[in-house]
């Protein structure tokens, strides 16, 4: 009888300690801290005067220089369409290699601990693109790269649910 009853205690137990990860809501996608359906407005009112604008398949874009994230200088681009915003990316000003890889790998440690393990975890992947990351979350995706051969800037791009679905289609 004395068993029984233990075993009921570590179920219970158990429970508890495995519930709230199986009901852990996941982590808000959100550009600068702006929620998706921003108006227009309301983000510039915030943010100033872009440096430039640009209407593109039936997005508006505009281009912010001289930004600080996460410690490295930066431009982003921020894409609005008539239901307000809808994604963004960063390009990181970097000047050597090893800054290169060091800004992916801070930036890829910070994406780790807020939004968990990327979807490109595969090792065969890693090793084609070992410098690739992303997180197809409900409400937003998430991607970061960096290509060392060209020394392209690490870029960050955050997409809406809506302009995931337009640009990769379901």
């Amino acid at each position: 009888m004395r068993r029984g009853c233990t075993i009921k205690k570590l179920l219970f137990i158990f429970a508890l300690v495995i519930s709230p990860a199986l009901f852990a809501e996941e982590p808000e996608v959100v550009f600068h801290n702006f929620p998706w359906g921003t108006k227009l407005e309301d983000f510039t009112k915030k943010m100033g005067k872009p440096a430039h604008t640009e209407d593109i398949d039936g997005l508006k874009s505009l281009v912010y220089d001289k930004l600080t994230i996460s410690g490295y200088q930066a431009f982003m681009v921020v894409y609005f369409s008539k239901n307000g915003l809808e994604g963004g990316t960063y390009y990181f000003n970097t000047f050597s290699l090893e800054e290169l890889v060091k800004c992916y790998k801070e930036m890829q440690k910070e994406l780790l601990d807020k939004y968990g393990p990327t979807v490109l975890c595969d090792r065969i992947i890693k090793e084609m693109r070992p410098y690739e990351s992303a997180w197809n979350l409900k409400n937003g995706y998430v991607y970061l790269k960096v290509n060392t051969r060209v020394n392209d800037p690490v870029t960050l791009w955050y997409s809406s649910p809506s302009l995931t679905k337009k640009l990769f289609g379901s």
